[in-house]
């Protein structure tokens, strides 16, 4: 994944974007246009010419990263070892007569216990970062015996199955072959 932590550049990347945008603030001190600029750090013009828009404005310190982008988490760390427990707990101590957690499932629970609002797809990114993985519950009968199953299998579905062909010689071309 080209960014790391979800939506940004990791740290040391952001790191190397910043020592590059001082560089170029020391070369447009200098007298360097935006475009030899770029050329001389091998980055975009547009990223150059935005680097001087924001030099001139505000000097080298407006060029200074600003951390990580994206929302920040808007339960504490408590809220989220609480919500871990709400989940384990499971969907029927909520009221949810099924055991499967959905997405809205979870917004509700964070509105109702925190009184948060989430977007389902904001608990989706919540979720991802603290190690949760989506599950889709396999469907299958109530009534179904795996014994019955694997029995069947051995006696009668291999009775069932075609036999395997033989190899025969041929050629693999789709067309035919000449004839002499």
């Amino acid at each position: 994944m080209r960014y790391s932590d979800r939506g940004g550049l990791s740290m040391r990347a952001r790191a190397e974007r910043e020592r590059l945008r001082f560089i170029a603030a020391d070369l447009f001190a200098g007298g360097m246009s935006a475009p030899q600029v770029a050329r001389e750090l091998s980055i975009t013009r547009k990223s150059a010419c935005a680097w001087r828009r924001a030099w001139q404005s505000g000097g080298k310190t407006a060029l200074a990263s600003k951390g990580p982008g994206g929302n920040v988490c808007r339960l504490s760390a408590d809220q989220l070892e609480r919500l871990a427990w709400e989940l384990e707990r499971g969907p029927a101590a909520h009221g949810w007569s099924d055991q499967r957690w959905t997405l809205p499932r979870i917004a509700a629970v964070i509105r109702e216990v925190f009184r948060v609002s989430y977007t389902a797809r904001g608990v989706a990114y919540l979720l991802r970062g603290r190690g949760w993985s989506p599950q889709v519950p396999v469907h299958r009968a109530t009534e179904r015996d795996e014994e019955q199953i694997t029995a069947w299998k051995g006696w009668r579905w291999s009775a069932l199955k075609e036999p395997r062909r033989l190899g025969t010689p041929g050629s693999s071309s789709a067309t035919n072959q000449a004839r002499v």
